[in-house]
């Protein structure tokens, strides 16, 4: 950072300020940590040598906060393959159902943006098509942070809604999915090659919010991959270049996780592991009706506090997952 040239490359610079600052928080939380648990350990044998009710309930109390203070380190610190410290793109498909699974993708929406923000991420919408009635067709967000691709891979699949729809005069109950997908989000820097013959690029008007510009120019850009068939949609900005500079970004990142899911498929073939892939491999289902459940079934964490996980208390899932395919 003390070299005269270091500020020539402004986004470099910034992703070295940021890789610096990440680790000086991990090494300052590791110093609080060991400091916190001196100081218990003098507790400890405070409460042996003189038995004092109100001291050992204090130490109980800080010894299951620093437990958890320990766990959520010990996560951070597991969080080490390539591009776990990227910044993510998140992307939500609903599937059939209509309006239903429309409104479910919007519930979705909610639940992720809440989850980011209490991370302290920043979540810019990248492309949104609302849906006819309600709810969303699908949507592409950016959320920048440190390791917010380590942290939201483990939300990649497809998540299963089980309710009284309000859509339905009858009042009939209704299962509905939305898929997720998830993908590290790369600088210029990223050495996957895409020829230009491979790709095929479309402006179009972008809709929904913007003002007058964005909706009235052809400022929205979307690349189709020939080779894999990979689409990208990009219409946040008002410059046409802008939009066809993020959605190659957005391209390499797709071509990039189709190569992890390439390994991932030829590491189970060796294991001898047998994959659904489809409708019915769903990671997580949310169940408003007969019962309130959230369920994880790839860890069968569960809860039953429905609301707290809609307003973004996703935490449990995420961790318990990324432990399992640690150990």
């Amino acid at each position: 950072m003390l070299r005269p040239d270091f500020w020539d490359d402004q986004q470099k610079a910034q992703g070295i300020i940021n890789e610096l600052n990440a680790l000086k928080d991990l090494v300052n939380e590791y110093n609080g940590l060991q400091e916190i648990y001196e100081n218990l350990e003098v507790s400890y044998e405070l409460v042996k040598e003189e038995p004092d009710e109100e001291l050992q309930a204090e130490l109980e109390t800080e010894l299951t906060s620093l437990s958890d203070r320990m766990s959520t380190f010990e996560l951070q610190l597991l969080l080490s393959e390539p591009y776990d410290r990227n910044d993510a793109i998140l992307e939500l498909h609903p599937g059939a159902g209509g309006t239903e699974s429309q409104d479910f993708g919007s519930l979705l929406l909610r639940m992720y943006t809440r989850w980011a923000e209490k991370k302290g991420f920043k979540v810019e919408t990248l492309d949104y098509l609302p849906g006819e009635e309600a709810g969303v067709k699908s949507v592409t967000l950016s959320i920048k942070g440190h390791n917010a691709y380590g942290y939201l891979k483990a939300e990649k699949g497809v998540h299963r809604l089980v309710r009284i729809s309000p859509f339905d005069s009858q009042g009939r109950r209704h299962t509905s999915f939305v898929s997720c997908e998830i993908m590290p989000e790369f600088n210029d820097d990223i050495e996957i090659e895409v020829r230009t013959e491979d790709i095929k690029v479309d402006t179009y008007r972008a809709s929904g919010a913007g003002g007058q510009h964005i909706n009235k120019t052809e400022s929205a850009i979307r690349i189709t991959h020939l080779p894999s068939g990979i689409v990208v949609t990009c219409q946040n900005q008002r410059s046409q270049i802008k939009n066809r500079e993020q959605a190659m970004k957005m391209l390499k990142s797709k071509l990039y996780q189709l190569e992890i899911e390439k390994k991932e498929e030829q590491m189970a073939e060796i294991r001898g592991e047998q994959k659904e892939i489809g409708w019915g491999s769903q990671i997580r289902s949310y169940v408003f009706h007969p019962y309130s459940m959230v369920k994880d079934h790839r860890t069968s964490v569960e809860t039953g506090n429905i609301q707290a996980v809609m307003d973004g208390d996703i935490d449990m899932f995420i961790d318990a997952y990324l432990r399992s395919k640690i150990n």
